[in-house]
């Protein structure tokens, strides 16, 4: 059996001799000594007994990058083909390759790795290694599996000028590139952590970014969560005391002092290499590279991340591209994000996040989650929960809280429609503000969330965009969308774009900005208002005012919003993550109606922040317009953020439109902006007609799907009142989990 042990530090320095120089060093240059003793220490308690295992594709770098690690750490290198297979083997990889063929050379290959231990080395794998199952699972156990993930184009340029007669599988038949796609399922299988390598990355960047990725894997403490509310300076809420991470605040929703988690250390950054290295590859692999960087492997490791994102995003959208980007007229693009099964961007979180949650939460706990829903929420969280696996369901469901006037016919038959086993639609006789208000003042009701602890064994969570964990997939699809454009050769990378985002709660608008933040190149953020045009006179005066503001309906209910929960995330980022301003502001706002921004943080925010609105009159007429030109039909919402940036773009780059729904939710609205006469009450013939103009894009499938089962279903209908929501909430919790 081949035996690597794990070296002695300072092997060739005698105890004696070492004391010496330790105490000769530290008189004549203390200074020094620290700097040398604390490089030493910090690299062998990074290793300590366990072995950084480098995989990737052939041409990865591996062998390099190995050497460099195994330099600055101090440790053993060991390379599989030159080092254990070579020696094993006596004979070269490319004859043992050439006297066995594929298929029994893979099997040998596995057996020397079976045979193979080793502690605190570096260890550079093959390109084939990982496709032996039992081989990996060995040497897996003795480390941290590092993939080093370089870009197919990149490796198809380095191997062009090396042999290739070491490459397992190349054959006439077989392209490089067949060979490489093939590969990397085994490679997503088997690591612990990813290191994004671009084309032009010197091997020894690669090497300290492997080493930095191995000690944040190793410290789970560099990512905590804390409350917009508290201070870095005097902490004093109840969480302050203790370490939150990812897997705690996706089930908590709101910090207890009422504040919205975020991370402690704010959000990762990519390098422009490796946003690079992600323009040619699927949606659903740019959404697994963001997620990981985003979520702690502690608290979701890498191969189930990759289950859960594939699960998400592999099947239950429409479009195989999940969220394309269309040309519309000019320097215009639509980011479609309705593809999803409920016709709404918030399919994007709420296929991934039910998943999330069951992962995370303890499994021997029940969960009640609230939702409120200006409209399109209320169905995809109730859709997104009922795909979870069985045993799931019996510990968690949902409530879903909507304004029962406050959102259109299509809306409301989705959300009762979606209603299953674990998950249940109660309207409300008020607004969406209400709701969402509500929702907040029970969470914070230690006395109620007690008894539905002590009596049912229930905890409740949110899954609004209030809970952190919504606003992560939607950071992937701007990011996204912005790869597609350079993909398309709309721009090169760098170049700025501007994005357009019709806006109510805040939540997309904080995510395009904190993609911004990780180094995609957005210029400028542009909310767009309807009439409940709040956050617009907010952005341009500062003055955040509610006084004798009463909520008007209006044709894009989903931003029928007046008070909006992300901002708070928004202002405690440019205020400095000062807690105290955050919570003076909002306290302000809740007993006084309103706040004022200071003059530096309006000046911060409109750096950032662009804003407009417009009227039901103009939806219309934009929607009209777009159709007569195009044949395409744009949503209400999509309408209104379409007549704010033909208003407000300056035309000097291109604008990213969120096209945040599918038409066909809106359809009263959508016939009389195309000036159809007469219009049928019943959904499902309105979406019937609307189908009969043949236009881009076309009916939504899962919509029409849902209408066909619905019929007459059931709902439950409530007074606003504080006391008759958390009734029902006490008897859905009796009868689902008792």
């Amino acid at each position: 059996m081949f035996h690597i042990f794990q070296c002695q530090p300072l092997r060739l320095i005698t105890h004696t001799s070492l004391s010496s120089m330790c105490l000769k060093l530290m008189l004549s240059r203390p200074v020094a000594f620290a700097q040398i003793w604390k490089s030493w220490f910090s690299s062998h308690s990074l290793l300590g007994k366990k072995n950084i295992i480098l995989m990737g594709p052939p041409g990865a770098g591996k062998t390099t990058t190995g050497r460099i690690v195994g330099q600055k750490l101090d440790c053993p290198v060991i390379d599989i083909d030159d080092d254990v297979l070579e020696t094993t083997w006596n004979m070269s990889v490319s004859e043992k390759l050439q006297g066995l063929g594929y298929e029994e050379f893979l099997e040998e290959e596995g057996k020397a790795l079976l045979k193979f231990s080793a502690s605190g080395s570096v260890i550079s794998l093959s390109g084939s290694n990982p496709m032996h199952a039992a081989g990996m699972q060995h040497i897996k156990k003795t480390g941290i599996v590092v993939y080093l993930d370089v870009p197919t184009t990149v490796i198809m340029s380095r191997l062009k000028s090396k042999a290739m007669d070491r490459i397992v599988g190349l054959s006439p038949g077989v392209s490089l590139k067949d060979i490489l796609r093939f590969r990397k399922q085994f490679y997503k299988r088997w690591f612990d952590i990813r290191v994004l390598c671009g084309g032009d990355v010197e091997a020894e960047v690669v090497a300290e970014k492997v080493i930095d990725a191995v000690k944040r894997y190793q410290d789970s403490e560099l990512e905590t969560f804390i409350s917009t509310r508290s201070s870095r300076s005097g902490r004093s809420t109840e969480e302050d005391s203790q370490k939150l991470y990812f897997s705690d605040i996706i089930t908590q929703g709101l910090a207890l002092d009422g504040g919205l988690f975020v991370p402690e250390r704010g959000l990762p950054k990519f390098t422009a290499e490796e946003w690079q290295g992600l323009i040619e590859v699927t949606y659903i692999e740019r959404a697994q590279v963001i997620l990981e960087r985003c979520i702690h492997p502690t608290d979701i490791p890498a191969s189930k991340l990759a289950e859960i994102v594939e699960t998400a995003y592999g099947e239950n959208f429409s479009c195989s591209k999940v969220a394309p980007v269309r040309h519309l007229a000019g320097n215009q693009f639509l980011l479609e994000l309705f593809h999803g099964p409920t016709a709404s961007f918030k399919d994007f979180a709420l296929q991934l996040v039910p998943h999330l949650f069951a992962y995370c939460i303890p499994r021997s706990c029940n969960y009640l989650i609230l939702v409120a829903t200006s409209g399109d929420t209320g169905s995809a969280v109730l859709d997104g929960f009922s795909r979870l696996h069985d045993t799931d369901k019996q510990r968690i469901a949902v409530v879903n809280f909507f304004p029962e006037d406050g959102v259109s016919p299509i809306q409301k038959s989705q959300m009762i429609g979606c209603q299953t086993e674990n998950a249940w639609s109660v309207g409300v006789k008020s607004d969406f503000d209400f709701c969402q208000t509500a929702i907040k003042k029970i969470f914070t009701n230690s006395d109620f969330t007690g008894f539905l602890t002590v009596e049912y064994g229930t905890a409740l969570a949110a899954a609004n965009s209030i809970n952190w964990a919504r606003l992560l997939p939607q950071i992937v699809y701007h990011a996204s969308a912005y790869l597609d454009l350079v993909h398309q050769g709309i721009i090169s990378f760098g170049s700025p774009v501007d994005i357009c985002i019709p806006t109510g709660n805040f939540g997309n608008m904080l995510a395009a900005f904190y993609a911004k933040m990780m180094g995609i190149p957005i210029r400028k953020c542009i909310c767009a208002s309807n009439e409940n045009n709040v956050l617009t006179d907010f952005i341009r005066t500062g003055v955040y005012d509610l006084r004798g503001r009463k909520l008007i309906s209006s044709f894009s209910p989903a931003v029928d919003i007046l008070k909006s929960s992300n901002l708070e995330r928004y202002l405690h980022l440019i205020a400095n993550e000062d807690g105290q301003l955050v919570t003076q502001l909002f306290n302000q706002l809740e007993n006084q109606g309103h706040f004022q921004l200071q003059k530096d943080l309006l000046g911060k925010l409109q750096q950032d922040l662009v804003a407009g609105w417009c009227s039901d009159e103009d939806c219309l007429a934009a929607i009209h317009s777009v159709y007569s030109t195009t044949g395409y039909i744009l949503d209400t919402h999509t309408a209104v953020a379409k007549v704010v940036a033909d208003r407000l773009q300056d035309r000097t780059c291109p604008i990213i439109i969120s096209s945040t729904a599918h038409y066909s939710k809106f359809a009263p609205a959508i016939m009389r902006a195309l000036r159809i006469a007469e219009i049928n009450q019943n959904p499902l013939s309105q979406l019937h007609l609307l189908s009969s103009y043949s236009a881009l894009p076309p009916i939504h499938w899962g919509l029409l799907e849902t209408l066909k089962k619905t019929g007459n279903g059931d709902h439950h209908v409530c007074a606003a009142d504080m006391n008759v929501l958390m009734s029902h909430i006490e008897a859905l919790a009796q009868n689902h989990f008792m």
